[in-house]
């Protein structure tokens, strides 16, 4: 890796001429450090968002939310387990991973009604 990092920093230097000086060292860090940023607010930032929001998820789920699973079953809550959940689809009753639920289609109307 650290290689690689050296071979991307000597090919963007530019080649000093005879009687010039050379680039300080910080200028041929930029274009990787900038790399580095733009990757962040790319790819890592919105995947700890989208974390976050289904572990919110997972917090408000309740019994009789109707629930849509990663496995395309959708399914009334009927009871809340630590790392699982009980779901009735039609007439079958299904136990999976708090995990699937990827979204709550319909929130039950026991509760809080406004």
């Amino acid at each position: 890796m650290s290689e690689m990092i050296m071979r991307v920093s000597l090919a963007l230097a530019p080649a000093a001429q005879p009687g010039q000086q050379s680039m300080p060292f910080w200028a041929n860090l930029f274009p990787i450090i900038l790399l580095f940023v733009v990757f962040y607010f790319a790819l890592i930032r919105p995947q700890q968002k989208k974390a976050k929001e289904h572990a919110e998820l997972m917090k408000s789920l309740k019994p009789g939310d109707k629930v849509l699973t990663s496995g395309g079953i959708i399914g009334v809550v009927i009871a809340l387990k630590d790392k699982s959940l009980s779901l009735r689809s039609a007439d079958t009753k299904f136990e999976v991973l708090r995990s699937a639920v990827t979204e709550i289609i319909e929130k039950s109307n026991s509760g809080n009604e406004s």
